[in-house]
């Protein structure tokens, strides 16, 4: 995990929000094996990306996601591949400790982390188009709603790529 503010700017009290990228989800088969590896070299466009906040309170670690309802469903992938919006679904997962890798501090909440990103995903139009409204989107859109920052994926893709 690497962190974008220097050690100056950590705080204390105030909730961490991370930025991570995992693989995109694929069918089983060569479809996945080619997701896997793209993430695996780096290549930028083919990653998941999500928030994480990290509570400034001892408890679990929250995910937020925004992806297709079924990302394995091939026909799904087609129609998302062609610019048609396909069903997507807000997600939020719990974890036990942040990843090691592909996982950025990219700021901190000025209010409660948790409850700004529940009511934020209230709102969240959930028809999702690669491109045009997406888990890149939702990440930036999420981030500025916690931290201010605008388009935290491009200063990432700018720092990493």
């Amino acid at each position: 995990m690497a962190s974008l503010l220097p050690k100056s700017a950590m705080v204390r009290g105030r909730d961490e929000v991370y930025v991570a990228a995992m693989p995109l989800r694929a069918t089983k088969g060569p479809p996945q094996l080619l997701m896997s590896a793209a993430y695996s070299l780096n290549f930028w466009d083919f990653q998941h990306f999500m928030v994480i906040i990290k509570p400034s309170q001892p408890s679990q670690v929250l995910i937020f996601d925004f992806q297709p309802e079924d990302p394995e469903d091939i026909y799904v992938a087609l129609a998302a591949l062609y610019g048609r919006a396909v069903p997507g679904v807000v997600l939020v997962r719990k974890l036990k400790k942040l990843p090691r890798n592909k996982c950025w501090l990219v700021g901190y909440s000025k209010e409660d982390a948790v409850e700004i990103a529940r009511e934020f995903n209230e709102k969240w139009e959930t028809n999702l188009r690669i491109g045009l409204h997406d888990c890149r989107d939702y990440t930036n859109s999420l981030v500025k709603q916690l931290t201010g920052e605008k388009q935290v994926l491009k200063r990432l893709r700018n720092l990493y790529s």
